[in-house]
């Protein structure tokens, strides 16, 4: 059996290597992609997830969270006075942002001194905590406008009292909101998964068309022992893919890993399994070269656009979100941001590891059944 696996090996990899084209498919464009994305432009956010912390729950404090909720930029997404409980949000990237009101805010505000206000921001998606600053001061300017006019009711001259809020923003995790932070190490994944698809899916449907596959049944090589030559050339290829990204993102753009990095190739790996899957189904449903080179982009396109990768997902509709439950592509993304931004481990992004691992056995099931259908 390690025999046969060894020839489909080695039949692979001269298949794959032979053209210099593909040569640079699948080393230069990593980092040409890199490179582009590194500087890659923003885009707007809505629907911001805070946690708020009001520790003060006085009419005024609340009044300034109303004003955060009320706008069309931000939804609570846990009222809470442990600092824990917040920071695990943050970390697990289901919070842009924490908003923090400590006791003595009312009062400060009702006496015209300034109250201080800190809204903590997930500075990882460099993109959207840009849009929270802004957006953040812009609602604060407003709050203060407001009590200025009440101050000047009540004030017998007509003179408001001097103070309001002094919002104090802080950026966690990318304090210059660098967007190539961001987007570098994202790039890594959807490199990933572009290669490895169209490599899986054409390498087997070449077969068909030059009609080598019918050989190959005829051989004594089983299904499970093609299917493993056929994928793990593309394995190493995929991994070779993610170090060339991460030597570009630590070595050019000056991004640092804060997390394990085993870890991060440990992720990779339940993603590969999930991007092989799909690639070994895509060559099952194709006939030709054409047909499987289509049908990738047909699924890789959507898959990029339900990510995150572009567009915050929190901004999708309710229907969309649950759909991106399923995208490989989305979990991946906040585990390689987690790892090189945010340096969190497993016990933070063991839902995302999970979620990978049972779409990459229910897909490669599927792919291997199907498969194995196409043979007999």
């Amino acid at each position: 059996m390690l025999e046969r696996i060894l020839h489909m090996l080695r039949k692979e990899f001269a298949q794959v290597f032979r053209d210099p084209r593909m040569r640079l498919v699948i080393f230069g464009v990593p980092i040409l992609q890199c490179l582009i994305f590194g500087y890659a432009v923003t885009m707007d956010v809505r629907h911001i997830h805070l946690v708020v912390m009001d520790r003060d729950n006085t009419p005024a404090s609340r009044e300034l969270v109303a004003a955060f909720l009320g706008s069309d930029y931000f939804d609570a997404r846990l009222w809470t006075d442990d600092e824990a409980a917040a920071r695990v949000l943050v970390d697990a990237a289901e919070a842009g942002g924490i908003l923090r009101i400590e006791p003595g805010f009312g009062e400060g505000v009702e006496s015209g001194s300034t109250a201080p206000v800190q809204l903590i921001v997930d500075g990882a998606d460099s993109n959207t905590a840009r849009y929270v600053l802004n957006y953040s001061q812009s609602i604060a300017a407003r709050f203060n406008r407001t009590v200025q006019a009440r101050q000047v009711e009540r004030s017998a001259g007509g003179v408001p009292a001097t103070g309001g809020v002094d919002l104090r923003p802080r950026a966690w995790f990318n304090e210059n909101l660098e967007s190539r932070n961001y987007m570098v190490p994202g790039i890594m994944a959807v490199l990933v998964m572009l290669v490895t698809l169209m490599l899986t899916g054409m390498a087997v449907v070449r077969e068909k068309e030059v009609g080598t596959i019918e050989q190959i049944m005829v051989t004594p090589i089983r299904p499970i022992e093609f299917i493993l030559g056929k994928c793990a050339p593309f394995i190493v290829i995929g991994y070779v893919d993610v170090l060339l990204v991460t030597a570009v993102g630590v070595g050019w753009f000056q991004i640092p890993i804060h997390g394990s990095f085993l870890l991060l190739l440990f992720g990779m790996g339940l993603f590969l399994m999930s991007t092989l899957g799909i690639g070994l189904f895509i060559s099952t449903v194709s006939s030709t070269q054409q047909q499987a080179m289509m049908t990738t982009f047909l699924f890789f396109f959507p898959a990029m656009l339900l990510s995150g990768f572009i567009y915050p997902i929190a901004s999708m509709p309710e229907p969309v979100r649950w759909i991106t439950i399923v995208n490989p592509l989305r979990h991946v993304l906040v585990i390689i941001r987690g790892i090189f931004l945010k340096g969190v481990g497993a016990d933070i992004l063991w839902p995302q590891l999970l979620a990978l691992f049972l779409i990459g056995v229910v897909v490669l099931a599927i792919a291997v059944s199907r498969f194995r259908k196409t043979m007999a």
